[in-house]
C-alpha cells in the first residue's frame, strides 16, 4: 500500500500508465498558485477566437481556479462567450460562504467583456440552476437562456446546454446527485493536500481526482452514457453535434456520425472549447506550470 501511494506522489502527468487508454492528460501543473506573470506572457497581445464556451467554474468553492481563468480571460477574446453552467456553485453556498477576491474579480471581468461587446450568453446548470428563473433575461449585458442552437462559421449547427437536463440521476434521483457531489468535494479537498504534499516533495501536479474517476468502473460507464445520450439529442434536434460540461471531462470526438464536444471545468483540468474563425473546434488547456510562457493548445480531428 506505502509503495502503492509512494508511486501516485511521484506520477507524472506525462506517463500515467495507470490511465484507461484514451484518457486524456494535460501538462503538468502546480496548483493553487498564481499563473506565470513573465515578460513574454503579459506582453503578447490576446488571441482572438469566434467563439469560446467555458463552464464547470463553481464559484464559492475552495476548488475553483479562478486565478487561472483570470488569467486566460486576459489572454484570450472572442466575438461570443459561453458560459455553460456550473459558473456559480449555489449548492456549496448554501452550506457555507466562500468568495474570495479571485472569485469576484472573475465576475466583474466577465461583466466588463459583455460591456466591451462581447456576446455573453449564460446556459445555467444545476449547481446554478436558480437562474433559470430569469431565461431570456439580461443581467449587465449578459444574456441568459436554458439551451442555444449555435452554428460554426462553417455552417454547423450545435446544441449548447449544460447537460443536467439528460442526466438521468439529476432528474430522477436528486438526492443522490447530492450525495456524489458531497464525496466529489471531499475528494477534490484531498486532491489538494495531495498535491500541496507532492509540490514540497518537488513533483509537478497531477490530478487525483481525475485518476480515480478514471479507475471507478462506475464512473467510465456514466461517462460513456452520457455522451451517446447527448449526441442522440443532438440528433433528434437535427443538429451536427452537442456542446456541453457538467461531468468534468474535456472532449472532442465523433459518436455515431455527430461531434460531442465538451468544454471541461475549471476545477480540475482547466480547460475551454473555442472556435476559429473558420469554424474548426478545438480543446484549450490553460497553462499551469511555472515555467510556461504561452498556452498549450490540443486541436482534435472531427473525425471517427
Amino acid at each position: 500500500m506505502l509503495n502503492r501511494v509512494t508511486n501516485l506522489l511521484r506520477a507524472r502527468p506525462d506517463s500515467l500508465s495507470q490511465l484507461p487508454s484514451g484518457t486524456p492528460v494535460w501538462p503538468s501543473a502546480q496548483i493553487d498558485r498564481p499563473p506565470p506573470d513573465t515578460p513574454s506572457v503579459a506582453a503578447r497581445s490576446p488571441r482572438h477566437y469566434r467563439t469560446l464556451w467555458i463552464s464547470d467554474i463553481h464559484l464559492g468553492t475552495a476548488g475553483c481556479q479562478a486565478r487561472y481563468l483570470l488569467d486566460f480571460l486576459k489572454h484570450n477574446e472572442s466575438d461570443t462567450l459561453y458560459l455553460v453552467g456550473d459558473i456559480i456553485d449555489g449548492w456549496q453556498l448554501r452550506k457555507g460562504w466562500y468568495w474570495p477576491q479571485p472569485h469576484n474579480d472573475v465576475v466583474q471581468k466577465l461583466l466588463r467583456k459583455a460591456r466591451k461587446g462581447t456576446r455573453v450568453i449564460y446556459v445555467p446548470g444545476n449547481h446554478d440552476s436558480m437562474a433559470r428563473q430569469f431565461m431570456g433575461l439580461a443581467f449587465g449585458d449578459i444574456e441568459v437562456a436554458d439551451e442555444v442552437i449555435h452554428v460554426t462559421a462553417d455552417g454547423r449547427r450545435f446544441l449548447v446546454t449544460h447537460g443536467d437536463l439528460f442526466d438521468g440521476v439529476m432528474q430522477h434521483a436528486r438526492w443522490l446527485a447530492y450525495l456524489g457531489d458531497t464525496g466529489y468535494t471531499l475528494i477534490l479537498t484531498l486532491n489538494r493536500w495531495f498535491n500541496g504534499l507532492r509540490t514540497r516533495m518537488g513533483y509537478p501536479y497531477w490530478s487525483l481526482s481525475q485518476y480515480i474517476k478514471h479507475k471507478v468502473k462506475n464512473a467510465v460507464s456514466f461517462i460513456t452514457a452520457f455522451e451517446k445520450v447527448m449526441t442522440a439529442e443532438a440528433r433528434r434536434r437535427h443538429c451536427d453535434g452537442v456542446i456541453c460540461g457538467h461531468i468534468h471531462k474535456a472532449e472532442i470526438r465523433t459518436i455515431d456520425g455527430l461531434i460531442y464536444c465538451n468544454d471541461g471545468d475549471w476545477v480540475e483540468s482547466l480547460t475551454a472549447l473555442a472556435e476559429t474563425a473558420d469554424g474548426t473546434l478545438e480543446l484549450i488547456h490553460w497553462p499551469h506550470c511555472l515555467n510556461e510562457t504561452t498556452a498549450r493548445t490540443a486541436t482534435v480531428m472531427e473525425t471517427p
